[in-house]
């Protein structure tokens, strides 16, 4: 007797959908107490959860382009840290209420050779859409984020490569850190 095929709802979840999942949950959780926890709080909330989701070193290695080997392990480390600010800060202004917002996830992935696209919506109360699509890849045993296409398409991480790539070749390493410190402190300053 030959058994009905699987339905959607029974096959496993891909892990790299799941990934974004679990992200959106604390993402959405952040949002629905973002007044209360002000945009530090928001900060503090989204930090496990970004460090866990993103391949935030390779995001800064693939940013910082070809000069990334001749750069020391303390400044790599100090660059590193300095995107996950950037990061962190930016998700906790963009995101800082909730107004019955969903991110709705596609169930499957789509393969890119070894990485994955896992392709998203946030749709406003209003029915309005927003794409965000993530390239995903390995680490560990685990699907991060190597980089975000905003609204699908435009590459996060080509918008910074050549800022990145080239402050480095001007002001060093930790030019760059300074840099991006200070837009963090900007948006910090801006938003209170």
């Amino acid at each position: 007797m030959a058994s009905a095929p699987a339905s959607a709802a029974d096959s496993p979840i891909d892990p790299a959908v799941r990934a974004i999942k679990s992200f959106y949950a604390t993402l959405i959780d952040t949002m629905k107490r973002g007044k209360e926890l002000g945009l530090e709080g928001r900060e503090r909330l989204l930090k496990p959860a970004t460090e866990s989701t993103f391949d935030l070193a390779e995001i800064t290695r693939l940013s910082v382009g070809p000069s990334w080997s001749g750069i020391s392990d303390p400044d790599k480390k100090a660059l590193v840290d300095a995107v996950e600010r950037l990061t962190l800060v930016n998700y906790a202004k963009n995101f800082a209420q909730f107004s019955g917002e969903q991110f709705v996830v596609e169930p499957e992935a789509k393969a890119r050779s070894e990485d994955k696209i896992v392709e998203s919506k946030m749709v406003a109360s209003n029915g309005n859409a927003v794409a965000f699509n993530y390239r995903m890849h390995p680490v560990d045993g685990q699907w991060k984020i190597v980089d975000v296409y905003l609204n699908g398409n435009i590459s996060q991480l080509a918008l910074r490569r050549s800022d990145f790539s080239s402050t480095v070749q001007k002001l060093g390493p930790s030019g760059l850190v300074d840099k991006l410190n200070q837009l963090v402190n900007q948006q910090q300053i801006a938003s209170k």
